[in-house]
């Protein structure tokens, strides 16, 4: 090992019995402070936010340093992705809802076509749901409703809004992504709804709503 080392015996011999320096002694220490803070962070801090957390706990080690020791334990953070909640998740089952306005979200008029989603909103309270109704023409706001949950009557709403505050036309098209959740499987084609000349509400054996 000597001899591979280049170094003599003799160095090494007085090398193993040498007493530990200072220096070596304080990574050590620092070593073990370093490996908690980043442990309690499930492995997500890097070297800035253990120095905080070292600063925070009034131990003195500068950035650098507390990069050198992190590189030395083989340390590396790692960020996760953001959690987020998925608002198009199918049903698994197959239905029959053509695709009235064929990819075209223009509109030579107000009130004849019109589209929407659902959205969250993260609060102190939990997730605000908001659902909204725009006129493809003017790209105007017509309806919205916001609830803890985005259950069918969450779309009901704003849909209900955009018919009772804009004038619709006859005809009028409702258009929403296939998978709109709050739409129940026996009732997926709530996101495609039409309004009748004569306004009479009812739907049909497609589960389309008229308005």
């Amino acid at each position: 090992m000597c001899l591979w080392m280049e170094v003599s015996r003799s160095g090494f011999y007085e090398w193993r019995v040498a007493p530990e320096s200072a220096t070596a002694r304080r990574r050590g220490e620092l070593a073990l402070i370093v490996g908690k803070s980043f442990t309690d962070s499930d492995g997500t801090y890097g070297y800035r936010r253990v120095h905080r957390d070292l600063a925070g706990w009034g131990v003195q080690a500068g950035p650098e340093l507390v990069r050198s020791v992190m590189r030395e334990l083989g340390l590396e953070a790692c960020q996760p992705r953001p959690w987020r909640i998925s608002l198009t998740e199918g049903d698994g089952q197959e239905h029959d809802i053509p695709d009235l306005v064929q990819r075209d979200f223009t509109a030579e008029a107000p009130g004849v076509k019109l589209v929407g989603d659902i959205t969250y909103i993260p609060t102190w309270q939990g997730w605000l749901y908001l659902a909204t109704v725009i006129d493809c023409h003017t790209k105007m706001v017509i309806g919205w409703a916001t609830d803890d949950n985005y259950r069918t009557q969450l779309i009901e709403k704003a849909i209900g809004m955009a018919a009772r505050n804009y004038p619709l036309a006859a005809g009028a098209i409702f258009h929403s992504d296939y998978a709109e959740v709050g739409v129940k499987p026996g009732n997926r084609g709530l996101a495609c709804w039409a309004r009748p000349a004569d306004g009479v509400p009812r739907l049909n054996a497609r589960g389309y709503r008229r308005l």
